[in-house]
């Protein structure tokens, strides 16, 4: 099981982490994935420098990397795992792969956080709740890498109120841990698979397949439960492959003003699955395609001329075109609204 914490400044997250340390969980926060990252930079560990480095974070490998590196830090030792620091809701869904996930809002007064951190003092601390109010409202963002409290804290399934005494606070969290016991052995209960969830598992298998690795994407094309084909991001059969001789990039100026990077060596997954069924004559029309990442222009034009009826999308691609698909009558489903972030984008 992992207990996920979230709440404002000195609402009291550091005491129920580690009230359920003594309960014999472990404790992982994601800030120190951030403080191990300055410690490899050579750069002084400051609120600042933490906020900054997670946003750079963010925007290089995906909003949700931090929650991945602890999911992959729990791999090494089995256990209840509570997690610190959640400051983005991808990071939350991260963890929510894990399955055994629930997210906790720790809920105070804002003038019992102020008092509590005019006793602690700290250096950095607001001075005033003025100062406290802008500082939360800039860690509040509303999109994007930087931090997200608000959005993180509405995602809570949980609430623990700590606006009175500690001992009352571990009452609270006794009979609130006993009761997700209760429901993480009820979630143990094998629950069989949607047929979206079943193709989109066979998406993310397919997708090791693929040969950039600025973006291992792939499609599975289905019609009445069959798969028909699979694609996933390659050069044309013959040619070299970037994983063996490097990008070839193509950098592209829009109307308004903003560049993007593109690797013109590979075809897209939609390209390949759509080939593929064309050289082994299967018939597309009515089907349902399932992607990583949401077609692009090109290969949403192809996707319409193919006869595709429905495309199911697990995240959307920075430069997608789900309008002309919808446009189009072909109806659309995005699992996960975010965009997906990969290196030279």
């Amino acid at each position: 099981m992992i207990i996920g914490i979230t709440g404002m400044f000195c609402s009291g997250k550091d005491t129920v982490a580690e009230h359920l340390v003594s309960k014999g969980f472990k404790h992982i926060s994601l800030s120190d994935f951030l403080r191990e990252e300055l410690g490899r930079r050579g750069v002084d560990v400051t609120r600042d420098n933490l906020i900054k480095v997670g946003n750079e974070l963010r925007a290089e490998f995906g909003h949700g990397v931090l929650g991945e590196r602890a999911l992959n830090a729990m791999k090494e030792k089995e256990g209840d795992y509570v997690v610190t620091s959640i400051r983005h809701p991808a990071e939350a869904k991260a963890l929510m792969q894990h399955g055994h996930f629930f997210l906790v809002e720790v809920r105070a007064p804002i003038k019992t956080r102020f008092q509590r951190i005019k006793k602690r003092n700290r250096e950095n601390d607001p001075r005033t709740l003025k100062e406290l109010k802008e500082k939360e409202t800039f860690e509040s963002a509303k999109e994007g890498p930087g931090q997200q409290l608000t959005n993180v804290r509405k995602m809570a399934g949980y609430v623990i109120k700590n606006d009175s005494t500690k001992a009352a606070q571990k009452k609270k969290l006794d009979r609130l841990l006993a009761d997700l016991r209760k429901k993480a052995a009820k979630m143990s209960t094998y629950v069989r698979p949607s047929w979206d969830e079943y193709f989109m598992g066979i998406v993310d298998a397919t997708a090791k397949r693929a040969t950039c690795d600025r973006g291992r994407t792939a499609v599975v094309i289905v019609k009445d439960k069959m798969i028909l084909t699979t694609g996933y991001v390659g050069s044309p059969m013959g040619l070299p492959h970037c994983d063996d001789v490097g990008h070839l990039m193509k950098k592209v100026v829009h109307e308004d003003g903003h560049e993007s990077q593109h690797c013109m060596r590979t075809n897209h997954a939609e390209v390949n699955a759509i080939a593929l069924a064309a050289r082994k004559g299967i018939a597309v029309e009515g089907a349902t395609l399932y992607c990583k990442m949401a077609p692009c222009h090109t290969c949403a034009k192809m996707v319409i001329n193919a006869g595709i009826k429905r495309v199911v999308c697990q995240k959307r691609y920075h430069a997608d075109s789900l309008d002309i698909l919808r446009e189009a009558g072909i109806v659309v489903t995005v699992l996960d609204d975010t965009i997906e972030q990969y290196a030279n984008q």
